[in-house]
């Protein structure tokens, strides 16, 4: 059976050939992930797509900080993924005196894919 796209890292499955998400809801996980991760000027022909959450990585943790990135993931999937929209964006710190790295930064997305009139959260931790 083939699949709406296939699955990111590639891996190779008997049945399809390369593994395949078989759903819009995976897909549309898949497609939210990669806009969040790809840092603008990463895809090749345009320039512009891209949140780059990892070029925020070592900016001091602040909530005019934390406020760019929910802008800057509102405005993307915005553009680019129409189909979606954002419901919130929160984001979790590593505590101080815990053993996580200081740089550590989880981002957690709730949203909405309009067609389908179906909901979905994707964590993201850097």
């Amino acid at each position: 059976m083939a699949g709406f796209a296939p699955k990111l890292p590639l891996v190779r499955d008997k049945k399809d050939g390369y593994g395949m998400l078989k759903t819009i809801k995976a897909v549309t996980a898949q497609n939210v992930k990669m806009l969040i991760l790809t840092s603008p000027g990463e895809r090749m022909m345009d320039p512009f797509f891209g949140v780059g959450l990892y070029n925020y990585l070592f900016l001091q943790s602040s909530p005019s900080t934390y406020d760019d990135i929910r802008e800057k993931i509102n405005s993307q999937v915005a553009k680019y993924l129409p189909h979606v929209r954002i419901t919130n964006v929160s984001f979790s710190v590593p505590l101080e005196g815990s053993n996580l790295d200081k740089n550590f930064l989880g981002v957690r997305i709730k949203y909405n894919i309009i067609p389908m009139g179906t909901s979905d959260i994707l964590d993201i931790n850097v």
